[in-house]
């Protein structure tokens, strides 16, 4: 069913947001920040014209780490990135959606590296154009993005761009996807989130959980994801502090651990988890974690072998997923696991489930896996897109966070709040706050997002926001 298109032209935009409560993570404490959203029209070899929507935050200080950077640079670097992806599609003619990106990642890589911008912040921008592509493709078509990605909508085919899957195939894989109808929200707790009101100096008191305590009792969460710091005696008091809370709960709970590249190497990590397992408060929450994710600096992370910590729990790379075949690096070293993240692409998030279809097959064992994780995905096309990812992928909870810290649609129109809350009744929830992500008993229902488009046949009212200016990068 794969069908051709040309990109016609680009729009792009961007709002601010802020931040109801600080979160932190790895080196950074985030109080604000400011959302991309890009606009793409096509045309079909039919004739038939169609825009696409994607948006996505503007992260600094996760895609590229470096001290040295403002967060004012890494969001040009970002910008740059969405630039370089959208010269290159211009320029490409027609082709399948998923040639868009596999035919332009090289070229779009390397230019990126010429410009000192790091693989995962090229995906970044190839990330959202092909999402608001395939959006269009979607919405001409009028189709959902599981019916058509069911029916290879987009071509998914074997490329020079995965050579180690050259025989596999996803036709066949794409078509047998049962797209999950609820999923789980796995709660972040972040490195400077109170615990108990004991740890508030003051509170937001917008009606809103705001410690570990409230979150627990107000949304039924069963799945966590916790945050360490890399100092092991805070980290495990901390975390004592954490199970405190968590062990009150009469039903299982399950919890991944964030290492957030704060280890050298894979020893200091496990220091951290021998820690654990000693200390009597943290029996239960032990037993509770799934995997641990990226706990060594994404410099040394594909460089060091992962063994001695994975014979404990499955760990996974995030940061460290730059290059399209970072898994494959990765599996050498020991690593099991993979995260999703509609930022780093939709056609990366495929390959890399075909991967672990491949290679469980070829071990005879369920051993590889794919976790989803967020990167505070806000409420509308933002979050809608990347749950509409996980639910093809059939990953039975995925971490969201963006509805805690950022107060639902926060900075947006109140029309735009209630024509998405109209159109997705299950996923919202009308409060006094107005419309917010719903999570009742911990879960996500996801029945809407089988509608045309990614996710979403609405769009956001881009007259509210800002023109995206020209990247200032490097600067």
């Amino acid at each position: 069913m794969s069908i051709r298109f040309t990109l016609l032209e680009t729009q792009r935009f961007e709002w601010p947001f802020a931040l109801r409560m600080p979160f932190r993570f790895g080196v950074i404490t985030v109080t604000q920040g400011r959302q991309a959203v890009v606009r793409a029209r096509i045309r079909l070899e039919d004739g038939t014209e169609s825009w696409g929507v994607a948006a996505e935050t503007l992260a600094a200080k996760w895609f590229d780490k470096d001290p040295k950077l403002s967060d004012a640079q890494n969001e040009q670097q970002l910008r740059r990135a969405l630039e370089l992806a959208t010269e290159a599609s211009l320029a490409a003619g027609a082709d399948t959606a998923f040639g868009h990106f596999a035919n332009s990642y090289a070229a779009v890589t390397a230019a990126a590296g010429a410009e000192g911008l790091n693989p995962l912040v090229a995906s970044y921008g190839r990330a959202l154009l092909d999402r608001a592509m395939l959006d269009a493709l979607l919405k001409a078509r009028g189709v959902s993005f599981a019916t058509g990605m069911r029916a290879n909508i987009g071509g998914l085919a074997p490329h020079a761009v995965a050579p180690d899957l050259a025989r596999f195939d996803f036709a066949a894989m794409l078509s047998a996807q049962q797209p999950l109808r609820t999923l789980h929200a796995r709660h972040t707790v972040g490195l400077v989130d109170p615990i108990t009101a004991a740890d508030q100096d003051s509170r937001v008191n917008d009606g809103l959980p705001e410690t570990l305590e409230e979150v627990a009792q107000h949304y039924g969460h069963r799945y966590w994801k916790l945050k360490v710091g890399g100092n092991i005696t805070a980290d495990v008091e901390r975390l004592s502090r954490i199970a405190a809370v968590l062990d009150r709960a009469a039903e299982p709970y399950h919890a991944s651990l964030d290492g957030n590249e704060q280890y050298e190497d894979a020893e200091g990590a496990l220091a951290l988890w021998r820690a654990m397992q000693a200390e009597p408060r943290l029996a239960r929450l032990c037993n509770s974690i799934l995997y641990i994710e990226q706990p060594v600096k994404r410099a040394r992370a594909l460089e060091t072998g992962m063994a001695a910590l994975a014979a404990e729990r499955p760990v996974i790379i995030d940061e460290s997923d730059g290059p399209l075949d970072a898994f494959v690096t990765g599996r050498a070293l020991g690593y099991a696991g993979v995260s999703s993240k509609a930022c780093k692409g939709v056609w990366r998030s495929v390959i890399n489930l075909a991967r672990c279809r491949a290679w469980n097959a070829e071990e005879g064992r369920d051993r590889y896996f794919m976790s989803a994780e967020d990167l505070t995905t806000l409420a509308g096309v933002c979050v809608q897109q990347d749950l509409a990812l996980v639910a093809l992928l059939g990953l039975p909870h995925v971490e969201r966070n963006g509805h805690h810290f950022v107060d639902g649609f926060a900075g947006r129109p109140k029309a735009e709040a209630y024509r998405f809350l109209e159109a997705h009744p299950g996923l919202y929830a009308d409060t006094a706050h107005g419309p917010r992500l719903a999570i009742r008993h911990g879960l996500l229902d996801l029945a809407s997002l089988e509608t045309p488009g990614l996710g979403a046949t609405l769009e956001p009212d881009t007259a509210a926001m800002d023109l995206m200016p020209r990247a200032a990068w490097p600067g």
